[in-house]
């Protein structure tokens, strides 16, 4: 734009528009916002709270209460390291929780079309919410899951148990496993979220999934249930030695991969749905 001051002089310009403090919409700038978001929420450090206490505490309560942990015939070391890891088994629907308000919340308070009106790409913001959960969850829960770990083993031995120990085969890979395990069930929690857009219906969705199915399946017949061993989380807990189904049962990375693969495949229809249908 310029501006004439009289005819016949040349056109005076004029001052150039401010640039904006804020800057281009980046990646890392919409990961920023995100990881903002989610430590402004209380329900986070809830949950945060919950899964800490899941992890680490209700392994030590067990082993205090004299359920061995040590190896026997019958119990080899990394069903014990899996047995003190047993709040993995409850902690999975807090970061399943976690992930489903992640875009639920959004979705019921309104902030979701401020958020896509900020980054008008829309898939951006889905990448953010993935890093930044998964930045959270994997670290967390891999310090609790060795503090569980520790903590039941240390408490098993001193009642005067065998102990349970990191180098012991499958032990390790039991507890880097539990840490994994969660950090793609909130992948999966997140995706729903996005995928259903409401609350109720993303964790009744999760809900089902993880818990009532299993339980379902093996209250049926073997011969309609041969599917039980690919459900995300009898897939998953194979990697972190509890499973609910035992025939048929896949390898644990195998059935970490099947788990990935539902991570994969609601995170693609989430990203569809995102860029196809409006907020």
């Amino acid at each position: 734009m310029t501006a004439i001051t009289r005819p016949g002089l040349a056109p005076a310009p004029t001052a150039p528009a401010p640039v904006t403090v804020a800057g281009p919409v980046t990646q890392a700038r919409v990961v920023r916002a995100e990881l903002t978001k989610l430590r402004g929420l209380r329900s986070t450090w809830w949950c945060a709270l919950t899964a800490v206490v899941l992890i680490v505490g209700l392994g030590a309560i067990i082993a205090g209460s004299g359920t061995p942990y040590h190896v026997s015939p019958g119990n080899t070391a990394a069903a014990g390291a899996s047995g003190a890891l047993l709040g993995v088994l409850f902690a999975q629907l807090v970061v399943g929780v976690v992930g489903v308000l992640a875009f639920s919340g959004e979705y019921g308070t309104g902030m979701i079309r401020a958020t896509l009106a900020v980054v008008p790409a829309r898939l951006p913001v889905l990448w953010a919410k993935l890093i930044v959960l998964a930045g959270l969850v994997l670290p967390v829960t891999m310090l609790c899951a060795f503090a569980g770990f520790f903590a039941a083993t240390a408490i098993e031995s001193s009642r005067g148990g065998s102990a349970i120990t990191l180098t012991d085969p499958g032990v390790l890979r039991t507890v880097i496993g539990s840490s994994l395990y969660l950090t793609v069930v909130v992948i999966i929690g997140l995706a729903l979220g996005a995928l259903l857009r409401k609350t109720a219906a993303g964790l009744s969705a999760f809900a089902a999934v993880f818990f009532v199915l299993p339980i379902v399946t093996e209250a049926l017949p073997h011969a309609i249930t041969g599917f039980a061993p690919y459900l995300p989380s009898n897939a998953g807990g194979e990697l972190w030695g509890l499973s609910v189904t035992s025939a048929h049962a896949l390898s644990p990375w195998t059935g970490f991969a099947v788990l990935c693969g539902y991570a994969v495949v609601l995170t693609a229809a989430a990203a569809w749905r995102l860029r196809r249908r409006d907020a």
